[in-house]
């Protein structure tokens, strides 16, 4: 199975997701125009790569921003995640925010009360030399 990678832009986040080490990345900004037709494309690619996952899969997820528009269309892919978990193929959830984002931090918590895979929360600390 190939890897799925997408350069991030002003609107959209990075994603690589690397089939052969089990590892999933989601990291930037997630305003998209069109959120589903962004994200169509991620969910195409799980439903393959869960049919045979390795061992234990990754997911790392490390926005700065969201919009309304994508945050329905993320927490459609972390219960893709926890689908398959539940199925017995065993992920975790890694959500990253910076200390003084609540924002972001509130919706991982959020996100991490809907699905049912294990969730769990890193603060990102500011360099204390900038």
């Amino acid at each position: 199975m190939q890897p799925l990678k997408i350069e991030s832009t002003i609107n959209t986040p990075v994603v690589d997701f690397d089939p052969g080490k089990g590892y999933l990345l989601i990291e930037g900004r997630s305003i998209p125009e069109n959120p589903g037709h962004f994200y169509e494309l991620i969910f195409e690619w799980l439903d393959a790569y869960y049919s045979n996952p390795k061992d234990e899969t990754t997911v790392e997820i490390k926005l700065e921003y969201v919009n309304s528009g994508s945050s329905k269309y993320i927490l459609e892919f972390l219960r893709y995640v926890s689908k398959y978990h539940k199925e017995g193929k065993k992920s975790t959830v890694h959500w990253y925010f910076e200390e003084e984002d609540e924002s972001i931090e509130e919706l991982g918590e959020h996100y991490g009360s809907l699905v049912d895979v294990p969730f769990f929360f890193h603060v990102i600390a500011e360099d204390e030399d900038e």
